[in-house]
């Protein structure tokens, strides 16, 4: 049977997922830092997390349980700023002891008008809270669904980043990164995801998925473009990217999965609207195939977002978002797939819900996310607590809760990934 590769939505991943910007703004130069200023700090952290019913597919039913030791370094010379991020970690799920370097980079201005950043780095850009559109810099889900810190969804990658600000009103940024860097997606590893091939969920030793990487010539690198400013209280910004799919959305004919080219183009606009910020962001997508007739690669795409968020009552906060994906050349992927029963539906759309709630002087939050989709007809819930006991100490407990109709959809195939987390850290 031929079929619609990013069926597999356990390797598609919430095509749209992002973090708002707000959350994941660039850091500053730290302009205000003394000639030689040093700062040494971090976190130890314990986390534990389980499985609510038992995956047919998996023998472990611990979605967490690690030991993790964070360290941080800054120093700064004058204008020039070296960082570092290492995190050391003892892993009970994937039994062994891993390092993370989240950063490793230098920071200057090589004139008055223009910023560099060199080096191991986490990146990103747009409006959406937890939906990526324009944001093609690498995601870590497996994180995201194993309930470590939602920073944890943004990987690292080794790139340079240039920002000018040259423009009366405008800011340009481009990001170059050599070596192509994919997400950390599901891979039948810690969690399974479900293969059309198989018509069930699949996981490691024999549903380890490792798909083919371009190799690591120059013109398989990435590059991404931002033009943004403002008028008035309303900020705007324009997107592209030249790369690959950041999962392998298409297979080859031997049946292995691939990350085929990709370039998007896209928009963004963020304001006051009424007692609160709207947002609105579009991208559109155009892989390899053009013609849409090839059921072994992705279809090109036009994704759209709208957004709102505003304050109920003090400390009290909503969010609300509407998602769009649009695959295009229909009607040639519905002649070309021998009628798969995974094929995706032309307009997928999914909405979203935060609700965020700090009590005790800001010592405690309450928080609530949850995506679902009327199309796929599924959902994903993700209700945390956090605990500041005081500088030093914290705690957080919360859940990733998943089901659906059908066990092929995006959210529907990890029903038996569900889990509950706990995380205690001390911070210096």
């Amino acid at each position: 049977m031929k079929w619609q590769p990013y069926a597999i939505a356990g390797l598609l991943l919430l095509p749209g997922v992002s973090l708002a910007e707000d959350d994941w703004g660039d850091d500053s130069w730290g302009d205000d830092q003394t000639e030689t200023s040093t700062a040494l700090q971090g976190f130890y952290e314990l986390a534990a997390g389980t499985r609510l019913q038992t995956d047919p597919a998996l023998d472990e039913n611990l979605t967490l349980a690690e030991a993790r030791a964070r360290l941080e370094y800054d120093r700064y010379f004058g204008d020039t700023r070296f960082s570092a991020k290492v995190d050391l970690l003892a892993d009970g799920v994937e039994h062994g002891l891993h390092g993370d370097l989240r950063e490793a980079m230098v920071s200057f201005k090589a004139t008055d008008q223009l910023d560099l950043r060199l080096g191991q780095q986490v990146l990103t850009w747009g409006t959406g809270d937890l939906l990526f559109l324009n944001d093609l810099f690498a995601k870590d889900w497996v994180s995201f669904f194993s309930g470590r810190e939602d920073s944890y969804l943004k990987a690292p990658s080794a790139s340079l980043k240039a920002s000018y600000y040259g423009w009366d009103g405008a800011d340009l940024d481009l990001v170059w990164t050599p070596k192509f860097t994919h997400d950390r997606f599901i891979d039948g590893e810690r969690f399974s995801y479900f293969s059309p091939m198989a018509g069930a969920n699949v996981a490691a030793p024999e549903g380890h998925f490792v798909p083919q990487e371009p190799d690591t010539a120059l013109e398989n690198g990435e590059l991404a473009a931002r033009l943004s400013g403002k008028r008035g209280s309303t900020e705007w910004a324009l997107y592209g990217y030249q790369g690959f799919w950041k999962r392998p959305v298409s297979m080859n004919p031997q049946g292995q999965g691939v990350f085929d080219r990709l370039s998007v183009l896209g928009a963004s606009v963020r304001g006051n609207v009424a007692n609160g910020i709207g947002h609105a962001e579009l991208a559109w997508y155009e892989g390899e195939d053009g013609a849409g007739n090839n059921p072994l690669q992705a279809n090109d795409q036009l994704k759209a977002l709208v957004g709102y968020e505003q304050e109920l009552v003090a400390d009290l906060t909503m969010g609300l978002q509407y998602y769009l994906e649009w695959t295009q050349d229909y009607a040639a992927l519905s002649r070309a797939d021998g009628g798969s029963p995974y094929r995706p539906d032309e307009y997928r759309q999914v909405a979203t819900l935060r609700l965020s709630y700090r009590l005790l002087q800001n010592n405690l939050t309450l928080n609530w996310f949850s995506f679902w989709s009327p199309t796929d007809e599924d959902f994903y819930l993700r209700p945390s607590v956090h605990y500041r006991l005081d500088d030093a100490w914290s705690v957080t407990a919360g859940a990733n809760v998943f089901g659906g109709k059908d066990t092929h959809t995006f959210f529907g195939q990890f029903e038996d990934a569900t889990n509950v987390y706990a995380r205690l850290r001390y911070s210096f």
